[in-house]
């Protein structure tokens, strides 16, 4: 794979001067993502079951991208990639690895990342929703990673949960008093929006970046009455769950019961749709739409967990597979970008792009220079990415460059020359490990691969759904796609991601 350290071809960042000599403004960048929301959950990807205007709207005023793809099927890593701009073969979190009581495997505390990009432009940093990278007082916790003030879950396990006894706000541990014992009063979707609107407001005259990292449609499907009652009744034959509502697992593993499972999920959808179109709204009353980028997408493909029915509202629009899957549904995600003067409204791209590709594109944006990259290093050493230092407790990055991304900023735009990724690589280490490899049209599935799990090969043009495993009918391009695979990763310090 190309490894791009410069901007997007034919672009020209915005620290560059207009025509007159003046020096253009950067824009503000929200970055809103979902959680475990499908490819097939909005309905400008084609959701029938209920509606999404508010998003649909977003992407009225911007371009939809149809091939862009998540960092992998789980939350954790598809995040390191997000904000590292590496793949799950190279960047620092491969895994969803838990620690005891509280949050995940911290991300090295000196780990460059789209935080501290921003940071070099100018821009105070935000992220308000679930972190999941760096367990409270760690190296990997928010405040050690950029992040100017976070507002939410650290923990993406305690995340599983809507009415928790605490949040974090930056190192503060807040009481939820309205949620002690088994009271249900305070709603952590409600709190978080309410914080990342104050952050808008109190950085309106500033440059900033948010990352808005919603815990919505995630299990479990629980909310206020009043936000689920109008959907009763309309999402027939209804499915229950029955979970954990008291006792010692209590908001720590078991998600809550949920008697109208469809309507909860119907709901919950139209609750996050509804803070966008309010975000919005924030962002016109202040004067301050026309300078901000609002990015909208999802973590990975849609879950079952908790009472979820991805097949009754089809949530990965008719691809296969879900959450935890290398097939398309459990990896590509809807990607809406809206940017006011410089992206034209109802466009559409089939572009293929990954989360990798956001922080050079935010480069793009800004005209920032990454870092430059450093020499190879041997295996089992603790040099990689610039700064990163370790023990044997450490993880590092092995690997001789800053990003896997290219900038996707001329598909968004519709200007200049867009590169084309040479191949995009996946991993994923539980169920026996899965890894997928996409070169042109080819997809490369491996299933079990710790056990000697043989490559699936799918067309995507002539079969985008994965329906025919064309394996034994090329076996040059088995061949090929296997050997590309085995060159994609570099080993974790990490067993588990190994």
């Amino acid at each position: 794979m190309k490894k791009y350290l410069i901007i997007g071809a034919g672009m020209l960042p915005l620290a560059a001067c207009t025509d007159s000599g003046q020096q253009q403004e950067k824009p503000n960048v929200i970055f809103i993502i979902a959680d475990d929301l499908g490819y097939g959950d909005l309905s400008c990807y084609g959701q029938e079951r209920f509606q999404t205007p508010n998003i649909d709207s977003l992407a009225a005023d911007g371009v939809i991208f149809t091939r862009h793809y998540a960092g992998t099927s789980v939350s954790a890593p598809s995040r390191s990639s997000l904000i590292t701009g590496l793949h799950t073969g190279h960047t620092p979190i491969r895994g969803n690895k838990e620690l005891p009581t509280e949050g995940q495997y911290p991300i090295p505390g000196d780990t460059y990342n789209v935080f501290r990009l921003m940071k070099s432009q100018g821009y105070v940093t935000g992220v308000f929703g679930k972190w999941g990278l760096g367990a409270p007082a760690t190296e990997g916790a928010p405040e050690n990673q950029g992040v100017d003030e976070f507002y939410g879950y650290n923990c993406q396990r305690l995340a599983h949960h809507y009415f928790p006894y605490h949040l974090w706000h930056n190192t503060e541990k807040v009481m939820l008093k309205g949620n002690e014992g088994t009271a249900e009063t305070e709603y952590s979707p409600y709190l978080i929006h309410s914080q990342a609107l104050d952050f808008i407001r109190e950085n309106s005259d500033s440059t900033f970046f948010m990352m808005y990292t919603s815990v919505i449609p995630h299990a479990e499907l629980r909310l206020p009455e009043e936000e689920i009652e109008p959907f009763l009744g309309k999402f027939e034959p209804e499915k229950s769950y029955k979970g954990c509502d008291g006792g010692p697992g209590y908001r720590q593993a078991a998600y809550g019961s949920q008697e109208h499972c469809h309507a909860a999920f119907a709901a919950m959808v139209n609750v996050l749709d509804r803070q966008v179109g309010e975000l919005r709204a924030l962002l016109d009353s202040l004067g301050i739409s026309d300078n901000t980028i609002v990015i909208f997408t999802s973590d990975n493909g849609p879950h079952i967990e908790g009472g979820a029915d991805p097949a009754y509202f089809n949530s990965n629009g008719g691809l296969r597979g879900i959450k935890r899957d290398l097939y398309e549904g459990g990896i590509r995600v809807p990607f809406i970008m809206a940017w006011p003067g410089h992206i034209e409204g109802g466009r559409t791209t089939d572009h293929v792009s990954a989360f990798w590709d956001f922080l050079p594109t935010l480069a793009d944006i800004t005209g920032a220079e990454l870092p430059e990259a450093q020499a190879p290093v041997q295996e089992g050493t603790a040099a990689s990415v610039p700064g990163h230092t370790s023990d044997d407790t450490g993880c590092p990055v092995p690997c001789s460059y800053i990003t896997d991304g290219i900038s996707f900023l001329p598909a968004a735009t519709g200007q200049g020359e867009q590169p084309e990724h040479e191949y995009l690589y996946w991993e994923f280490h539980e169920e026996g490990g899965r890894r997928a490899i996409l070169q042109g049209d080819w997809k490369g599935v491996i299933y079990d691969y710790r056990n000697g799990g043989a490559m699936q090969l799918y067309n995507l043009a002539e079969d985008p759904a994965e329906q025919h495993d064309v394996a034994a009918e090329h076996p040059d391009i088995v061949s090929r796609l296997s050997t590309l695979l085995e060159s994609a990763r570099t080993p974790s310090p990490i067993p588990e991601f190994n």
